[in-house]
């Protein structure tokens, strides 16, 4: 047919096709397949593939696109990246929704960085980390060997962890390497803490002492204690050190000088616990940047005034049971504006400007036989006497655990302690390194427990 002709038959058919009904229109398209050859079926199939299967994240405007891949979860994301190179364009393109499955496997997000391919890479590392946490294969462990009698006081700083022993000495570590950095003769430490050029400790002997590292001399004492020195804790701008002992009694020194210059009464069991933070809230009782002093028992928890006239009065009790049926476990931790403590019902948080609890949390495991490490605003790190867990807070379900050795028991807690702790707010892929848990053994070696690379 001439091609006049054709388009003439082509206008007269369209004509007439438009013109029928969809019942009409379908009938002619039955007829005219059957009519069909191969070529004509293929090039039938090429168009229809061409407009029903619309490639919609292409044709969508980015913003759009964006907002949809929202709802993926991260290993459909991933599928999809599959799919072709526009689409794997357009999901690497999309910040938000990387940072966003980031921040809901625990990890910081730094809004400073806006490239979505760095955020694809932190997820991956991110949840090959979460898969170790699971698989308990996200940590290793290692022992520190050197003391010949039992390892009660632990203190972990920047890489380093102090020991104190009843062999009469005191053991600084690099926790890295394993080696002993400083070894000084003491006294029998019940609780210690140092910084770089000292270290205070603690002792059954009813005092304190302050040693210099470079040399190992005793250059301050602290008398005054009718009991075992179970906690001790101090600011140098402040010159002030603070004590919790077996004598039910908390004591404010003088750093410098040794000199006592209060001592707090009320508690009627062993004060295990005493922190020296600085407030970040307000209240009727105290202001933003007042010192505060906390000091725990069996039962309570009290906080106290620093720097205040002698015999200064008790700020607040806090307790769980007003019957003292439930005891507080010695793992106090206070940051200035909430303070958490781990009881036989489970891990209790108050806010410090209204001293309401207003979480309780309780753990998949038997609250009575766990302990808590650490608390962050992500994660927390616990342990009972098989295993050290970790804890997802916004869920509060356990993400993460590792198999824990027979280790020394202390009712006081100062035979264990967490070490690096940043990564409990939030993992950043560089925080999830160095140590995790440390405690002391029957053997009188130290067990650690570090961060296996992320790999």
């Amino acid at each position: 047919m001439e091609k006049a002709a054709f388009e003439g038959w082509l206008e007269s058919v369209s004509t007439t096709f438009l013109a029928l009904s969809d019942q009409q229109r379908n009938q002619s398209l039955d007829h005219l397949i059957s009519l069909s050859g191969a070529a004509q079926l293929r090039h039938l199939s090429n168009r229809l593939e061409a407009l029903l299967k619309r490639d919609f994240l292409s044709l969508l405007p980015l913003e759009l696109a964006f907002y949809l891949l929202r709802w993926l979860d991260p290993q459909t994301l991933l599928t999809c990246c599959l799919v072709c190179k526009q689409w794997n364009k357009v999901i690497n393109a999309c910040t938000e929704v990387w940072q966003g499955v980031c921040q809901d496997l625990g990890w910081r997000i730094d809004e400073s960085i806006q490239d979505a391919t760095h955020w694809k890479g932190v997820y991956l590392k991110a949840n090959l980390r979460m898969k170790q946490l699971r698989e308990e294969d996200a940590f290793e462990t290692s022992s520190l060997i050197g003391h010949s009698a039992r390892v009660y006081a632990l203190y972990y700083r920047d890489g380093l962890l102090c020991t104190g022993s009843d062999d009469l000495s005191a053991k600084l570590w690099d926790v890295r390497t394993g080696q002993c950095v400083y070894g000084i003769q003491t006294h029998t430490c019940a609780t210690v803490k140092f910084d770089e050029q000292k270290l205070v400790t603690g002792s059954f002997d009813n005092t304190i002492a302050c040693w210099e590292w470079s040399t190992g001399a005793k250059i301050q004492q602290f008398r005054g204690h009718t009991g075992a020195v179970f906690s001790i804790d101090y600011n140098d701008e402040l010159d002030t050190l603070v004590s919790g002992s077996a004598d039910f009694t908390v004591k404010v020194w003088s750093l410098s000088s040794g000199t006592c210059v209060n001592t707090f009464t009320g508690h009627t069991e062993w004060v295990t616990k005493v922190h020296l933070q600085k407030s970040k809230v307000e209240s009727m009782m105290h202001s933003p940047g007042d010192y505060i002093l906390l000091s725990v028992d069996k039962y309570e928890i009290k906080v106290w005034p620093i720097g205040c006239e002698i015999n200064c009065k008790c700020l607040k009790t806090l307790s769980v049971s007003e019957d003292r049926s439930v005891c507080l476990q010695p793992r106090l931790q206070f940051d200035g504006r909430y303070i958490v403590c781990s009881s036989d019902l489970g891990i209790y948080q108050w806010d410090f400007a209204s001293f309401d609890v207003i979480r309780v949390i309780k753990p998949q495991q038997d609250p009575s036989s766990l302990s808590l490490l650490s608390f962050g605003e992500v994660f927390a790190l616990l342990f009972d006497n098989h295993h050290l867990y970790v804890m997802d807070l916004r869920t509060e379900v356990t993400v993460g655990r590792w198999p824990l050795p027979a280790y020394r028991k202390s009712k006081r807690g100062s035979s264990f302690l967490p070490g690096v702790t940043s990564w409990l707010n939030g993992l950043d892929g560089k925080n999830d390194a160095g140590l995790v848990f440390a405690t002391s053994m029957p053997d009188h070696s130290i067990h650690l427990v570090l961060w296996r690379e992320n790999g």
